[in-house]
């Protein structure tokens, strides 16, 4: 009996333990960590593929989209407004350059360039275009100087740069440390998803240079200011070959860098694009500016008066504070210069907008102005001041308010041939040739002497005024060209 207990108990403990749930656990977790690993690995090459090839998941997906809309039987995919006003602005000869330039065969060939009618358009739904393929040649920054409007044409201009030399743009900065001390970014004036989304199709746009780059350790790029008023041929011989040796170039000066006349005219008109359609303003800018238009309009049409605090500025005011009797004594003449306001036709009731930042004095020094025109208004007088309280302390912001009520006006008056009254000039010639009256102060001022000194009676001043005002009220012209001397030729952006 012992015995067979004996050996009972060792039969039992010979027995192998159960081991089935303990494999079982090992080859679940094993099957999870395997899953957690190939999932890592494909994120991660998918955020490589998208900094060296962004338009890879967009292909993907529009493929896909495609397929479940073929599917559903909904209406086809169309393009956004932009690209439909930018493909209205190139003649169907020129679409294809514009869009193959500089891309080897190869590359072009699986682009689809076929367009939508007019009526197809407007009710197709609103899709993104397909991205416009090509192998970037380098990142290029841009660092804007000057006031809104300076920034503005700099921004056109270094995007037409980018077009040109196939080049990946960083959203540009803007100037944050000049007179205006506006600490506005990018995306706190203009609407960055349309600015990128609109232009999508020409040039390959990203809000910050990639993480994996700056992280290089040889990462330095190239600061510098391209030369300025420069053609087509200085950036594919000179600059070019830059972005192939550091990849990254970084402009820090970005206004007049492109020559007025003498681009390739697909160029120009991509110029025009990005000015026109690609830079909006945010929609709480835009919201207040037709907010502002349309308190405006309800009393009927209103005439835009941009007034700097400069020369002519000075001359409404009757300051003479640190003058010379000589500039005094100009300043006087200049003051009785509200008249020609009249000579052009200019009834005292007219409805004047003053489209400018906050004056000095503005009461005491408006006063000559006010009396001969006493509806004289500033968004600060029409708005709440809860409703500009967002805007306080950035004159960009504020510029913005008065950049659209000035398109929109019926008459535009600027006293300064600046930035500002430049550009506005120029989209009101796109909107149609709205009048814009580019006062001659030199011819003013001497017109101004010969009726005070009695030489011209008041009609005859008027008569004169009139005359030398005919071909000054932005009807269509051509751009006038001066040869090696681009500052003194019509700019682009006042006549694109």
């Amino acid at each position: 009996m012992e015995v067979r207990s004996e050996a009972l108990s060792l039969r039992y403990d010979k027995l192998p333990t159960p081991v089935l749930p303990k494999t079982r656990l090992q080859l679940w977790f094993f099957r999870v960590c395997c899953g957690i690993l190939l999932w890592t690995c494909f994120v991660q090459l998918i955020a490589v593929g998208e900094l060296w090839h962004p338009q890879l998941l967009t292909g993907l997906s529009n493929r896909l989209s495609r397929f479940t809309c073929s599917h559903r039987k909904e209406e086809p995919p169309s393009i956004t407004a932009p690209i439909i006003m930018h493909r209205q602005l190139l003649p169907s000869s020129e679409i294809a350059p514009l869009h193959r330039q500089l891309l080897p065969p190869s590359e072009t060939a699986s682009i689809p360039r076929q367009l939508p009618t007019s009526t197809e358009s407007t009710a197709m739904p609103r899709h993104l275009p397909p991205p416009r393929i090509y192998k970037s040649n380098g990142y290029l920054k841009v660092s804007c100087n000057g006031g809104l409007n300076q920034m503005r044409a700099g921004i056109c201009d270094m995007v037409t740069v980018a077009r040109l030399l196939n080049l990946t743009l960083v959203v540009p900065e803007l100037d944050k440390t000049s007179f205006w001390a506006d600490p506005s970014n990018f995306g706190d004036i203009f609407n960055v998803k349309h600015f990128i989304n609109s232009l999508r199709d020409e040039v390959r746009i990203i809000k910050r240079m990639p993480k994996w780059l700056s992280r290089k350790t040889a990462y330095k790029p190239l600061v510098m200011p391209p030369v300025s008023w420069s053609s087509e041929k200085y950036y594919l011989e000179q600059i070019l070959p830059l972005f192939r040796r550091y990849k990254v170039v970084h402009f820090n000066k970005a206004d007049t860098r492109l020559a007025n006349n003498g681009l390739p005219i697909h160029l120009q008109k991509f110029r025009c694009c990005v000015n026109f359609e690609a830079l909006k303003f945010t929609p709480q800018i835009e919201a207040l500016g037709h907010k502002l238009i349309q308190i405006l309009q309800q009393k009927g049409p209103f005439v835009a008066l941009h007034l700097r605090y400069e020369m002519d500025m000075l001359a409404f005011s009757g300051c003479t504070q640190g003058c010379t009797d000589e500039e005094a004594g100009e300043l006087k003449r200049m003051r009785y210069a509200y008249p020609c306001f009249a000579s052009i036709r200019l009834r005292k009731d007219t409805r004047i907008y003053i489209a400018s930042g906050e004056i000095y004095g503005s009461k005491r020094r408006l006063a000559a102005l006010r009396d001969a025109f006493p509806q004289i208004v500033k968004k600060e007088m029409l708005l709440d001041s809860r409703d500009l309280q967002q805007f306080q302390n950035h004159s960009s912001q504020m510029s913005a308010l008065d950049f659209m009520v000035s398109v929109a006006s019926d008459i535009f008056i600027p006293t300064y041939d600046g930035n500002m009254a430049k550009l506005v000039e120029g989209h009101r010639r796109y909107l149609g040739f709205k009048k814009t009256i580019l006062l001659d102060r030199k011819r003013l001022v001497e017109l101004l002497d010969l009726h005070q000194n009695r030489t011209l009676s008041w009609n005859e001043f008027v008569i004169a005024v009139r005359s030398a005002h005919e071909k000054r009220v932005g009807q269509p012209a051509n751009r006038r060209v001066i040869v090696d001397k681009p500052k003194d030729e019509d700019y682009f952006y006042a006549n694109p």
